[in-house]
């Protein structure tokens, strides 16, 4: 169960069941395309702040390096595992990314 409050999205575990973390809601109609780009290494290591749960075959995870923050795609396919990024931007615009994106509105 998610909740908003002062501007952020809280979210509760299940009584008696695992929690398994945000889980992104449907595409809204007129949704802000990501740019996606292929992963490549820029920095000798990454931050996880934050991710979607990994239940689904698609999961994402607001990600901090090298004093910039981007979100990682990961999506797991019968192929393989195939890795995308976001823009590398300021940590508010990639937070407001991530929320517009939990909101179903990017994608």
């Amino acid at each position: 169960m998610s909740t908003w409050g002062m501007g952020v999205l809280v979210v509760a575990g299940v009584p008696g069941g695992r929690h398994h973390g945000h889980h992104v809601a449907p595409l809204q109609v007129g949704y802000e395309p990501i740019d996606w780009r292929p992963e490549r290494p820029r920095a000798d290591r990454s931050r996880v702040k934050e991710h979607t749960c990994d239940c689904l075959p698609t999961f994402y995870e607001l990600c901090q390096a090298g004093g910039l923050m981007f979100v990682r795609r990961t999506e797991r396919a019968r192929k393989g595992v195939v890795v995308h990024e976001s823009p590398w931007v300021v940590a508010k615009r990639t937070q407001e990314l991530w929320l517009r994106l939990l909101m179903g509105a990017a994608h």
